[in-house]
């Protein structure tokens, strides 16, 4: 995603429909998506970790390529009426059998109108907009408090990575106790993002009590090993791409984790042009017309109170 958008995605100012759309991710996704969007499953051994902001979050173990896993059919999962497909893989090998009866799992959705999905973060989608929503089910982990992440590599703008940005808010109605929302953004303009909450979920479906921190590091230059060439990439970006990478790691060592019921969840936004934008919701809204309201209520109800009572005084008629 870089340039303009007629370099960026190859169709013009136009975006694609939903179908189309999520046809090219599924093209894309055994050889881009899989290949060059994600690239490693990451474990970290937080047992003796006790600073939560650590970087890395703990010993890592040794990480899965996914290059390495072997995938579903993807016509078993594709639902023309939802517009999905889900990608599901395990190790090819596996000695130790820890994904014997776990998997890795990468749905795909496209949207036809503007909405929110039923689960959290419940990021707010066009029909610009695709949604990716990554699921680590029943695989074994390799330690006690075993915190998992992602190595995710993405096109960079030319000799320069995508800016990260970090928007902060004070409405967590759709997201509970989560007050941020980051986002790459390809251009000033800009011809492309992705949007997602920092937070995963150790539990389905997912609420406050299993949220999971997730923290982005900084992202940089893919210099220091080759990545793979797909075709798909080759062919909607050149071959002289340039790439950039950053992690991301999902739970801290004390709090909910994926121990608790080997499970987690996260999910991002990917679109075309501008990100969307998210207003208060109605009941933000209607928090802060009470609060803001009540003191010139109670302002407004005295001064009557006060005018009236003036009023009383000054028709009283003395006597004497």
């Amino acid at each position: 995603m870089r340039g303009s958008v007629e370099h960026s995605w190859g169709w013009g100012h136009c975006a694609p429909s939903p179908l189309l759309l999520l046809t090219l991710l599924l093209f894309a996704a055994p050889f881009g998506l899989l290949g060059e969007k994600t690239r490693q499953l990451l474990e970290f051994d937080s047992t003796n970790v006790s600073d939560t902001a650590a970087k890395p979050p703990g010993t890592p173990y040794p990480p899965y390529s996914l290059a390495d896993f072997s995938w579903n059919n993807i016509t078993d999962s594709l639902d023309p009426a939802t517009l999905s497909a889900t990608f599901q893989g395990h190790p090819m090998n596996d000695p130790t059998r820890t994904f014997a009866s776990g998997s890795l799992a990468f749905r795909v959705q496209a949207f036809s109108r503007s909405s929110r999905p039923a689960q959290p973060p419940r990021l707010l989608h066009t029909a610009d907009t695709c949604q990716l929503e990554v699921a680590l089910v029943g695989a074994s982990p390799r330690g006690n408090r075993s915190l998992f992440g992602l190595e995710v590599a993405t096109l960079g703008q030319g000799p320069d990575c995508p800016s990260m940005q970090e928007q902060h808010s004070i409405d967590d109605e759709y997201a509970p106790a989560v007050f941020q929302l980051d986002q790459l953004l390809w251009g000033s303009l800009p011809s492309g993002f992705a949007q997602w909450r920092p937070v995963a979920y150790s539990q389905k479906p997912g609420g406050r009590e299993s949220a999971l921190p997730c923290q982005a590091s900084p992202l940089h230059p893919a210099l220091a090993y080759p990545l793979p060439q797909s075709p798909i990439v080759r062919a909607f970006f050149g071959s002289q791409s340039n790439f950039c990478a950053f992690n991301l790691t999902f739970g801290a060592s004390t709090g909910p984790g994926y121990w608790d019921q080997h499970y987690f969840s996260w999910s991002m936004l990917l679109g075309v042009g501008f990100p969307p934008v998210d207003g208060l919701s109605p009941l933000v809204l209607g928090i802060m017309a009470v609060a803001l309201g009540a003191p010139g209520l109670m302002l407004l109800v005295g001064g009557l109170v006060l005018l009236l009572y003036h009023k009383k005084y000054s028709e009283y008629q003395s006597i004497n």
